[in-house]
């Protein structure tokens, strides 16, 4: 729905509709939607929206820091909607509406710690040099059966067949239509909310399933992987499923991954990585560079729970460095085969489990650092990356522990991403792998039990 549409005209479409509330959401650290409901009259009226300020950077638990970077008062933002992403909810058993908001403070700025907020900001260091980034997100998941039990494996779904999966079916096209009713509707769902994808595949793991969104504006197609999972996962409940975009959900299988492809275009909408008799172009590897200069500071974006690290896998098609190569999938930076015009880098680090606003912002930032600094990057990879991991200068962090350190101890993050956001960043993922580890995990029960 256009931004520009008056008051009035919505008003009259919402009674049109009989539509009474309108879900007033926005991503927060984790990239959950979190907010409220209105009433789409009070919407229509543009009324006034608030809420706590903290709420951007709530745990995955439930749980809230108390780092001095949070204000103690507990102040409010406003809560403003782009109306470009108001929508009608596919999924709503009665007429509702929802769009996605920004944080305002009380000053007009945007709020440091809302991750849409920080996506925004890396957008308009880009706009400043009458550059514009194209982004398109990979996302992959796992379909599961209904699951109440966390103790307890996940299991595949029974499918139309009325067996369950077995796994080995890597782009079968008859087991990705034995759950046809569900993506029947997603597909219905995901044309409602205006997301354009391209192929859809059965990946290698057991109801593991890949979707390609089309590239477009960064921000907008944050916002599109932002909608597509909350569809799945709602759609998925609605056919007795769920969608899970954890990085590693079963043990054995593979891990889910949200590949980014990423060029960037000058006021006339030329790719910058291309000159013009087709080769790459100085930016195009300055573009790289800035990706190895700051990929393993960057490593807790990309990876922020500690089930995130165990994706990276050697020979899992899962990077563990971030050497570069054309059309080599185990590197960290893939090069696709194109024409000039699509030159891009496809960032294969970040798993599914990953703040789309936060993932783009932060493989953006570190390409923008290392063009305006004009790094060179590292010669290209063409075989097999995996060997190269003893390069040290290229390798990415493997662990929580180790990835929380690189980003604390690198003075670059808060450049990139804001001071503000980065120390609160920190400190709320400090906080939630505290929560972890007081978890004992089935491991620990296994072999420490009987023998310990």
């Amino acid at each position: 729905m256009p931004s520009h549409t008056p008051a009035h005209d919505l008003a009259e479409r919402f009674r049109h509709e009989g539509v009474r509330d309108v879900e007033c959401i926005f991503p927060d650290v984790s990239g959950m939607p979190r907010g409220k409901l209105m009433p789409a009259a009070r919407f229509a009226a543009s009324a006034e929206l608030r809420i706590a300020q903290a709420i951007a950077m709530q745990c995955v638990t439930g749980e809230y820091s108390e780092d001095p970077v949070f204000p103690p008062t507990d102040p409010d933002v406003v809560l403003r909607p782009d109306m470009a992403t108001l929508k009608k909810v596919p999924w709503a058993s009665q007429p509702r509406y929802m769009a996605i908001h920004d944080c305002i403070e009380p000053t007009g700025e945007l709020c440091a710690f809302a991750p849409r907020s920080v996506l925004q900001t890396v957008l308009q260091r880009y706009a400043a040099l009458g550059l514009r980034p194209v982004v398109a997100p990979e996302i992959e998941f796992y379909l599961c059966a209904a699951h109440s039990n966390p103790d307890l494996p996940l299991q595949p779904p029974v499918g139309r067949s009325g067996r369950a999966e077995v796994g080995q079916s890597a782009f079968s096209m008859n087991l990705l239509n034995e759950l046809a009713p569900f993506w029947d509707e997603f597909q219905a769902t995901l044309d409602a909310l205006g997301i354009a994808s391209d192929t859809w595949i059965h990946e290698v793991g057991l109801t593991q399933y890949e979707i390609n969104l089309l590239h477009g504006d960064a921000l907008q197609m944050a916002d599109q992987a932002f909608l597509f999972k909350l569809a799945a996962k709602e759609v998925a409940i609605r056919h007795g499923l769920n969608a899970v975009f954890m990085a590693k959900p079963i043990a054995g299988q593979a891990g889910s991954s949200m590949h980014l492809h990423q060029s960037v275009v000058d006021a006339q909408g030329r790719n910058i990585f291309s000159n013009a008799d087709g080769s790459a172009s100085p930016a195009f590897g300055h573009f790289i560079a800035g990706l190895q200069q700051h990929g393993a500071a960057l490593m807790l974006i990309w990876a922020p729970f500690t089930n995130s690290y165990r994706r990276y896998v050697v020979g899992s098609q899962a990077p563990i460095n971030l050497h570069w190569g054309p059309d080599n999938r185990t590197a960290g930076l893939r090069v696709p085969h194109s024409v000039p015009a699509a030159r891009r880098v496809e960032n294969r680090i970040a798993g599914a489990d990953a703040n789309p606003y936060l993932a783009v912002a932060a493989s953006l930032a570190a390409g923008l650092s290392g063009m305006q600094a004009q790094r060179a990057p590292s010669a290209e990879m063409p075989g097999d990356a995996y060997c190269a991991a003893s390069d040290r200068t290229l390798a990415l962090p493997r662990s929580f522990d180790a990835a929380h350190t690189r980003m604390a101890e690198s003075p670059e993050v808060a450049q990139l991403l804001g001071v503000d956001f980065t120390q609160a960043y920190l400190a709320v993922k400090a906080l939630e792998h505290d929560h972890c580890l007081r978890e004992i995990s089935a491991w620990e029960r296994r072999y420490l039990l009987p023998q310990a």
